[in-house]
């Protein structure tokens, strides 16, 4: 056997779960939805469609649209606040456009989905604090190197951390907190 069912079920899942937090993931799934609901109502044999005229065309335009950009929002998460603009003024205009935002459902998820898409923002990383924000040296002991190692926490130079932890330190020894 080449290895554990489960452990490789697993992976699979921590890596879905790990792609899935670095994009609006919801925004657009519920942004696909709406598109979905506004495409799919109007949809009818050719006949029929050429007499509802405007509301069956644009709807079918709004929902390839809608559908467009909630792939768009997956692709590429950086455009998600274009993406989610432009799903809410789609989700807007589809209620006068067509048979009324697909019975005000689509419209809502459109809304609802372009919403969150512009809310969104990238998981931060889950490092530990340390305490006082000091972090080893990268090169060990006295680690030398460029303007990267001079940083400390949050871009503070490694000068100002240094004080803050010999402050910290002279504080404790001192018996002034305690």
């Amino acid at each position: 056997m080449a290895g554990n069912p489960l452990a490789a079920l697993n992976r699979a899942r921590l890596a879905w779960r790990r792609w899935r937090r670095t994009r609006p993931f919801w925004a657009a799934i519920w942004t696909a939805l709406g598109g979905l609901v506004i495409l799919f109502l109007p949809l009818a044999p050719l006949g029929q469609l050429l007499h509802v005229g405007i509301g069956g065309i644009s709807g079918m335009a709004g929902g390839a649209i809608l559908m467009a950009l909630a792939l768009l929002m997956l692709v590429l998460p950086g455009q998600r606040y274009t993406a989610g603009v432009i799903a809410v003024i789609v989700g807007v205009a589809s209620f006068p456009l067509t048979n009324l935002g697909g019975f005000f459902v689509g419209m809502f998820l459109a809304i609802l989905g372009g919403s969150m898409a512009v809310g969104w923002m990238p998981q931060k990383p889950s490092g530990r604090r340390r305490l006082f924000g000091r972090r080893p040296a990268a090169g060990g002991a006295g680690g030398t190197g460029g303007e990267d190692e001079a940083d400390g926490p949050d871009g503070v130079d490694a000068a100002v951390v240094a004080v803050r932890t010999a402050v910290a330190r002279e504080a404790v020894e001192g018996g002034a907190v305690g």
